[in-house]
């Protein structure tokens, strides 16, 4: 195989087909990874310039793969995709190390994009409703007691199925 140059972690196989031929049309060089464990492989073995991560692997987080791949490779461009977006998870990819962060469904000129640092969305006309606000406060608050769903149910004054319910919904749209 040709020198890798776009990295794509994600756990969804035919995603990573589909982006990676995408890039490859573009005259970029991609490979994927679906685990962390062969995301770092590829960084140790690859001249990787740039990784496209999405948020939510198997049993992994791709937070955690942002800040492995930043210790392996810490000059590495990284985007972060997700389907489940808030605040609370933009932020902390970026704190770890990701120059941008889209919410799924995004296409490769929109990556492309991102890695430029060409930010597109608009801003919202109306504000945040409650059932959305409610959703990134849940998602920041689990992110600041590391994913522990009792600790953040504790902390909401919740009962934890209600929680369990909650976070397997998909995001409210805003």
């Amino acid at each position: 195989m040709a020198d890798c140059n776009f990295l794509v972690v994600d756990d969804d196989a035919s995603f990573c087909l589909v982006l990676v031929r995408a890039l490859s049309r573009r005259g970029f060089s991609a490979c994927s990874a679906h685990t962390l464990a062969d995301a770092l492989a590829l960084a140790q073995d690859e001249p990787l310039t740039h990784a496209i991560v999405d948020l939510k692997l198997a049993d992994e987080s791709g937070l955690d793969v942002i800040g492995a791949l930043k210790q392996v490779r810490p000059e590495l461009n990284i985007v972060m995709l997700t389907g489940y977006s808030s605040i609370a998870t933009a932020v902390e990819a970026v704190k770890r190390g990701a120059l941008n962060y889209l919410c799924k469904p995004a296409d490769a000129e929109e990556i492309l994009a991102a890695f430029a640092g060409d930010s597109t969305a608009p801003l919202p006309a109306q504000p945040h409703s409650v059932d959305r606000l409610e959703w990134e406060h849940i998602q920041k608050v689990l992110l600041d007691f590391d994913g522990n769903v009792s600790a953040t149910a504790r902390a909401l004054g919740m009962h934890r199925r209600t929680l369990q319910r909650k976070l397997q919904k998909r995001p409210v749209r805003q």
